[in-house]
């Protein structure tokens, strides 16, 4: 069976720090590029980061550059997302997707449910 699950999400005040996982099941995660997605209320999904097959080349939002830090353990099937300086705006529902092709919400072949993250004062 395919799982691919989220956790870390919160609550926290502007300037906390918080680490996502994601961890997958019943496929090889090692052959996926993987992202995250925030989904803001009212708003589609957005590309917050992603990561290649073997930590290659990583893309960031630039509203989230020197703050958020993308990682990935292919031994244990692990995304993780380390965020720091967290902002009001960063406030969302956060899934990770993988794809054999490209960093897209749309085009990916596994998706997380998500996870809330909530940064407020």
């Amino acid at each position: 069976q395919v799982q691919f699950v989220e956790s870390g999400g919160g609550e926290v005040q502007p300037g906390g720090s918080l680490k996502l996982s994601c961890v997958a099941s019943g496929f090889a995660l090692e052959n996926y590029i993987v992202g995250w997605f925030r989904r803001a209320p009212g708003k589609d999904h957005e590309g917050v980061s992603c990561i290649s097959v073997n930590e290659g080349p990583t893309y960031y939002k630039e509203s989230v550059k020197g703050r958020f830090t993308i990682s990935r353990d292919n031994a244990n099937s692990t995304v993780y997302l380390h965020m720091d300086n967290l902002k009001p705006e960063d406030t969302g529902v956060y899934h990770c997707a993988a794809s054999l092709t490209q960093c897209s919400w749309y085009l990916s072949d596994y998706w997380g449910r998500g996870t809330q993250v909530t940064v407020s004062s």
